[in-house]
């Protein structure tokens, strides 16, 4: 699907859709328990795949109309799957539910879209291949497919914090339901550690305690997942409100407001410092969970995304708009998502008349010396992507054709209505 969007003005309200992070831990974590309701859990493209992988492990996942899930776990046990696990496009699902694998008795085939295919495994594998298990890619090159082969019992692992840290929440939640738990070591620095904290705050909903310890994280084996009252509610994502937010400072002049925006372990919460530091009005009323923004003047600033890697190509759409530099440090590692969206946003804003200077570990968006003018653009297939450029389209002289813009359904499957809510003049075709 194309997107064409014209220059529009932004005003009114929008909610929050749920957060993917913790959709993905609360639906796997049901799968572990013996029956949880899951309320309030975002349905997307990537969270189906994590649903579906519940199921091939032996547990059952029904979604009423009102959005709740109904799920039944596979109790601690995972079954060997019937068929092979497919991911799909989502990185997330994979991680985690390779570990899951690696409690079967048996083995386990898993794989996923081109994307997903290119993306690293390797130091995952490793782990299970020392914990007892056996992990291996296909290709030998630390890629997907994967063949897993368990069961594993627990022990000490040590294992990369700079690559993903969803390897640690992946070893963290199977390891409660091992014989002897997992203790992670980590050979270096935490990269994206909120997310981390993410999975520590939901475990904890779920009943399973993790500590933290002077070089890692370790949980015990043998505990039970189970929801209090049986029941789980997924928060509101504010990687997700990062896009309606960013609308608001740029092109708010009637003012947005975001509702469901409440507090939680999301580093990505850090969007609403940002904007405001970069000049707009800003008010985050935590207590209601509503964030208003009203556009101004914006200026470039610097930000590290060392623990906000999904924040990057909202922030480049930003600094494409606000005077001066806006400097992206820290973000070697937001080039190992669905796609290299550091020089993906290089690449995509400067069709649209954005100076930027990209490096390794950073991206710089030249405000000042760019002239946002209409153009036709990629997604690449990547549901940040396609979202940072559509608001780049709110100011742009002309149209802008955002193709492949059908993967927002990854994360935010209302996005394109939200933004035809609050004013936008889009068209689909």
């Amino acid at each position: 699907m194309n997107v064409t969007i014209s220059p529009s003005s932004v005003e009114g309200t929008v909610r929050a859709p749920p957060s993917k992070s913790y959709t993905h831990r609360a639906i796997l974590a049901a799968g572990y328990a013996e029956r949880t309701t899951v309320s309030d859990a975002l349905w997307s493209a990537d969270t189906r795949a994590t649903a579906r992988a519940v199921e091939l492990f032996g547990g059952d996942v029904s979604r009423a109309e009102d959005g709740t899930l109904e799920i039944d776990g596979f109790d601690g046990t995972p079954a060997v799957p019937a068929d092979v696990i497919d991911c799909e496009n989502s990185g997330t699902t994979m991680r985690l539910v390779t570990a899951t694998a690696a409690l079967a008795d048996g083995t386990s085939v898993l794989t996923g879209d081109g994307s997903l295919r290119s993306r690293p495994q390797g130091p995952l594998l490793e782990a299970i291949a020392d914990l007892g298990g056996e992990a291996e890619s296909t290709r030998g090159n630390g890629q997907a497919p994967l063949v897993v082969t368990g069961p594993i019992t627990g022990d000490a692992v040590s294992i990369p914090g700079d690559v993903s840290s969803q390897y640690v929440t992946a070893l963290l939640m199977a390891g409660a339901v091992t014989d002897d738990g997992i203790d992670i070591t980590l050979e270096t620095e935490l990269k994206s550690a909120p997310y981390v904290e993410i999975t520590i705050e939901l475990l904890s909903a779920f009943g399973v305690d993790v500590r933290r310890t002077d070089d890692g994280f370790a949980v015990d084996g043998r505990q039970r997942y189970d929801a209090e009252g049986g029941t789980y509610a997924v928060p509101g994502d504010f990687s997700s409100i990062s896009y309606p937010l960013a609308a608001g400072a740029i092109a708010g002049d009637g003012g947005v407001r975001i509702e469901g925006a409440n507090p939680s372990a999301q580093g990505d919460s850090a969007i609403v410092e940002i904007v405001d530091r970069m000049g707009a009005d800003v008010d985050w009323d935590r207590e209601a969970g509503t964030i208003d923004v009203v556009t101004d003047s914006l200026e470039g600033v610097s930000v590290s995304v060392e623990d906000t890697p999904d924040l990057l190509p909202t922030i480049a759409t930003l600094g494409a708009v606000a005077e001066g530099d806006t400097r992206i440090v820290d973000a070697e590692h937001v080039r190992y998502k669905e796609t290299d969206r550091v020089s993906a946003m290089a690449e995509e804003l400067g069709k649209l008349g954005v100076e930027t200077t990209e490096e390794r570990d950073s991206l710089t968006v030249h405000g000042s010396e760019s002239d946002l003018e209409g153009a036709a653009v990629d997604g690449r297939g990547d549901h940040r992507i396609v979202m940072s450029l559509a608001l780049a389209g709110l100011v742009a002289d002309g149209e802008t054709t955002i193709a492949g813009a059908e993967h927002v359904d990854v994360s935010f499957p209302g996005f394109f209505d939200a933004l035809e809510g609050l004013g936008v003049n889009l068209e689909r075709s």
